[in-house]
């Protein structure tokens, strides 16, 4: 089996999506945030994709210094590649959620490919003991909320990352529309080169997390970008496993970590991120699918390197 064919796992270490009272496993402190990317990354996993969280109530952090610091001390650590965030969170304005990767000016970002419902309201209703006030108020505020992406705010982050500092994205497709706005971009010029898309399944007011879905996103992506394309699956919940063998099988590539999925199994919480990047590579072991390096990812997605 040639190189092509092995399959980039990305990690997502903590993101902004579940809070420290559903597992506290959750890396919160700059520390386990560190800790858990750099044992992320001897598990196999080439990317890793990261968020900053407020270290003493873990809410989402826009917090340039905080990022600087994490990422600095995770390339000292490992050479995987470091993608940072310019999602943030949905309370966060655009300014908010780009001062920690112009700070940084990092090889890869991720870039949310549109406005959308991303509701995350439904966590709200588990019974649980909340650690903090903000916990809940924060999760029901997405049912009368949204996440907001315009072709303005798009259009802002490839000039201050891309133009500036030679940033490549991870562009992040919630539903098949998101990839119809990447094709428009790269038809005014905004994208260039080969595009790295992360197809990202099972958050409510996106597509669903299941395997025609999935047939979908991918025929539609090799419609639209051809061979000019590497595509990858992001599945949130239970789903997070089976989708990603799916992907793997079907040539694609991978993302796991406790920002999709807090669990290993039924009824079985992840005691880190490693764990999950552990068993998506026995799985692919299992298939005889290769995992590709950091210096393979860097060639295919065609990064510029760390600074």
């Amino acid at each position: 089996m040639t190189s092509k064919h092995s399959a980039i796992i990305t990690c997502a270490i903590t993101g902004s999506i579940h809070t420290p009272s559903m597992s506290p496993y959750l890396p919160i402190s700059e520390e386990q945030i560190i800790e858990q990317a750099v044992a992320a990354a001897e598990a196999g996993a080439a990317i890793l994709h990261l968020h900053v969280r407020n270290p003493d109530t873990g809410e989402p952090s826009s917090d340039p210094e905080l990022f600087e610091r994490v990422a600095k001390t995770v390339s000292a650590r490992t050479d995987a590649i470091l993608s940072i965030t310019t999602g943030g969170s949905a309370k966060m304005s655009v300014e908010e959620r780009l001062k920690g990767p112009t700070r940084i000016g990092p090889e890869l970002c991720s870039l949310n490919l549109g406005t959308m419902n991303f509701a995350l309201h439904p966590m709200a209703d588990k019974p649980r003991e909340w650690k903090h006030d903000w916990e809940k108020p924060f999760l029901m505020s997405t049912k009368g909320g949204f996440f907001k992406n315009t072709f303005n705010d798009m259009e802002q982050i490839i000039k201050d990352l891309g133009d500036r500092h030679g940033t490549r994205f991870e562009f992040e497709a919630y539903d098949v529309g998101h990839l119809y706005s990447l094709a428009h971009l790269t038809e005014r010029g905004m994208v260039t080169g080969k595009v790295f898309v992360q197809f990202v399944m099972g958050i409510l007011g996106g597509i669903g997390a299941d395997h025609t879905s999935l047939v979908l996103m991918k025929e539609t992506a090799t419609r639209l970008f051809g061979d000019n394309i590497e595509w990858s699956v992001l599945p949130g919940g239970k789903a997070q496993m089976p989708l990603c063998t799916m992907a793997a099988i079907m040539g694609g590539n991978i993302r796991v970590g406790l920002e999709d999925n807090l669990w290993l199994g039924p009824g079985q919480l992840a005691k880190n991120n490693a764990e999950q990047v552990e068993k998506i590579t026995r799985i692919l072991s299992e298939l005889n699918i290769p995992i590709a390096s950091p210096a393979e990812a860097r060639r295919r997605l065609c990064l510029r390197g760390s600074k």
